[in-house]
């Protein structure tokens, strides 16, 4: 697998600081290990860039999804100006700055934006979609543009009263968007897209960042590998057009069986996911700077560090910090060192390029500067603002934000709590805890699709696409102690993990094109001679049994909860959408009796199967 968790690792080195490290052997029996944290409310998967400087760089907006609050912080005199309570699982994310004295914050499950007027702290809430994600100000025309997970781009004016300027159906699993010329550019978070959406609203163009083969560049016919692009992090504005998009890149070769350690090397080279920035800039002779260019092949590796959950571009526009939440540092470098190097080449930094170790004040999710270009890094827990200093990184200051605790073990592993060389964690293939949209070629197991680990994947035991784990604890040892070659935790702290694990909520679903099509294709799913509903039965939509349906061998059933959002499907990936999978790599009649359908009829079932 990496299907259900793919990177859970706990080095059995100085490097790994989680509180359930196994010691180094010694003659002395072993102390049991400390009871695990568990924080009273279990804290979000962290989605990273919920930091916003003003333009005038007198205060800085920080989200804070764990606590369900917003805090605003006066950036002359350094104190916490006000904090500014939400509803209960509003999960706040994306900030942007609108018409002067106002910021607008995405609500990522309270399904609304709220814009809060800086002046008088007043706030006003606008049902938008049921799972906003990136927010854009466009100052010429005063509205204001929300890309959601479910596909919409919603417009709306500076009129909080009026009802949406205008709503757009487009891919699932929007990102961020940013406003270019007459145009918006809209990433995808899974594959890294970028969309080019036109004043008309149609799309007029895709854009995606390059593959990485190091053989190709130099000419090494032994290293065949390829690396494509994955997991759009965060995407941002750059000064005079386009945009710099932090994002991983998966392996895409064979992953040989190679024992313990089969994710995990210590070589970046040889690690399986690692952090990039795509830089896409017009072309000096371009008219319509909509059409953002590529930078070239063979660049943007940051070459270390895992988890690059959000990145700023410094006012000046030459440099960018990229936040690392898995190996809790900050790489701050030239974007012009982005464009012509890539990391992965030496595993080391470019000339011009710096890291700082930032994990021993905590947990770092977002990052941006002040006027001065300073560094400010917001950190999860504690909740705080870290300033670093522009020249020498040196801490200038640390502002603790009121909020209770959420320490949590199980959080911190999943994310890779820890400074050291890690290489992947559960969140790289688990973005968000839900999966990177990615095909891994395991051997000799072959092609697998990553798997949720959202909405209850412990009742859908045994678990991997094969059924060959029985229980967490069987996984837990195949996957965190053989395959990664980490320290089995103890028993507390598996079943810890467990349950914040079972917390993780499946993404809220949007409201269905057409409901009478939906009427129908729940009808034809429930049909006994279709039989779809013979193995996807229950509270989850699975048997959980692992059955041939004529796609090569037994596979598990899985679960159909929030199915749309996970696209490819099968355990190869071989259906790009829905529809592909009544094609020729979805079984035939083994898998459900569906061959007497007519498109139509299809259509209905698929229309059906997106709002499970």
């Amino acid at each position: 697998m990496i299907a259900a968790i793919a990177g859970c690792t706990v080095l059995p080195d100085h490097h790994d600081h989680v509180s359930w490290d196994q010691p180094a052997p010694s003659s002395n029996p072993p102390e049991p290990a400390p009871p695990p944290n568990v924080s009273a409310v279990p804290p979000p998967p962290i989605s990273g860039g919920t930091l916003l400087v003003t333009a005038d760089k007198a205060h800085a907006i920080a989200a804070d999804p764990d606590r369900d609050r917003i805090s605003i912080v006066d950036l002359v005199t350094f104190e916490v100006d006000a904090i500014l309570p939400l509803e209960q699982h509003d999960e706040p994310g994306r900030v942007a700055e609108g018409a002067a004295g106002s910021v607008h914050v995405a609500l990522r499950r309270g399904g609304a934006v709220v814009t809060i007027d800086l002046t008088t702290r007043e706030m006003h809430r606008r049902p938008v979609c049921p799972a906003p994600r990136g927010l854009a100000y466009d100052a010429s025309t005063d509205l204001l543009h929300v890309a959601c997970a479910g596909g919409e781009l919603v417009t709306l004016s500076s009129d909080v009263a009026a009802p949406p300027v205008r709503e757009l159906r487009l891919d699932r699993d929007l990102r961020d968007v940013v406003v270019e010329g007459d145009s918006l550019l809209v990433s995808r978070f899974r594959s890294s897209e970028l969309l080019v959406v036109a004043k008309d609203g149609t799309v007029a163009g895709r854009i995606r960042p390059l593959a990485y083969s190091p053989g190709e560049l130099y000419d090494d016919e032994s290293d065949a590998r390829v690396f494509e692009p994955a997991v759009a992090w965060r995407t941002v504005p750059l000064p005079g057009g386009g945009v710099a998009m932090v994002h991983q890149r998966g392996l895409v070769s064979p992953i040989a069986p190679a024992g313990a350690g089969l994710y995990y090397s210590k070589d970046c080279r040889r690690s399986v996911n690692h952090t990039a920035v795509t830089i896409m800039r017009p072309l000096p002779s371009e008219a319509d700077p909509s059409r953002p260019a590529l930078s070239r092949h063979g660049v943007g590796g940051v070459g270390m560090g895992l988890l690059p959950v959000d990145i700023a571009v410094s006012p000046d526009g030459l440099s960018a910090a990229i936040v690392q939440a898995g190996s809790r540092d900050l790489v701050e470098t030239p974007l012009a060192a982005l464009e012509r190097h890539d990391g992965l080449d030496t595993c080391e930094l470019a000339p011009g390029q710096r890291s700082l170790y930032v994990g021993a004040s905590g947990e770092p999710i977002a990052v941006g500067y002040d006027g001065a270009r300073n560094l400010l890094v917001q950190v999860r827990e504690p909740p705080s603002i870290l300033r670093l200093a522009a020249l020498s990184g040196e801490k200038l200051g640390t502002l603790d934000l009121p909020g209770e605790s959420r320490l949590d073990d199980a959080h911190a592993l999943f994310h890779g709590n820890g400074g050291g060389p890690l290489s992947v964690t559960c969140a790289s293939c688990h973005p968000e805890g839900h999966e990177d949209g990615r095909v891994w070629n395991l051997q000799p197991l072959g092609p697998r699709r990553t798997q949720s680990v959202a909405g209850g994947v412990l009742a859908t035991a045994p678990l991997h696409w094969d059924g060959d784990l029985g229980d967490f604890s069987a996984f837990m040892k195949e996957v965190l102690e053989r395959r990664m070659g980490g320290s089995l935790p103890d028993h507390d702290h598996v079943d810890a993990f467990a349950a914040w694990l079972d917390a993780i909520k499946a993404l809220p679903r949007s409201k269905p094109a057409n409901e009478e099509a939906v009427a129908r294709g729940e009808a034809l799913f429930n049909d006994p001679t279709l039989a779809c509903a013979t193995c996807h039965s229950g509270e989850k939509l699975t048997n959980n049994q692992t059955v041939d349906v004529g796609t090569g061998k037994p596979f598990q059933v899985p679960s159909l909860r929030g199915l749309a959002a996970r696209a490819p499907y099968m355990h190869d990936g071989c259906a790009a959408t829905l529809h592909d999978r009544f094609g020729p790599c979805g079984g035939g009649d083994q898998h459900g009796v569906t061959s007497g359908l007519t498109p139509a009829q299809i259509d209905e079932l698929v229309a059906y199967l997106e709002t499970l």
